[in-house]
């Protein structure tokens, strides 16, 4: 038993080190790479380099949403505590 404590207080740093675990940015090379297909060159450096730089695409809900929290808050300038959340609240829920 002391023996597997040991292997595995050993082992920890290794297994659970964050440079092991793939990166959002290593998941983005990698489905950016495979788009590229079979271009070469500048094309290709063009296309990784557009690729790689973009955003996540945001849908027309969730920019909706955007603009409604961005005029709200707009209007809520000046309100704090309660009486903000209040406003908040019935100001997203209406429009």
């Amino acid at each position: 038993m002391k023996k597997l404590l040991t292997a595995v207080l050993l082992l920890a740093p290794i297994v659970f080190n964050p440079a092991f675990a793939a990166t959002e940015q290593q998941n983005k090379m990698a489905s950016c790479n495979k788009e590229a297909g079979d271009k070469k060159g500048d094309e290709r450096k063009a296309f990784m380099k557009e690729c790689l730089s973009n955003k996540p695409k945001v849908s027309d809900a969730q920019q909706a949403q955007q603009d409604k929290m961005k005029s709200c808050n707009a209007q809520a300038s000046g309100m704090k505590g309660d009486e903000r959340k209040k406003f908040m609240s019935g100001c997203l829920k209406k429009q």
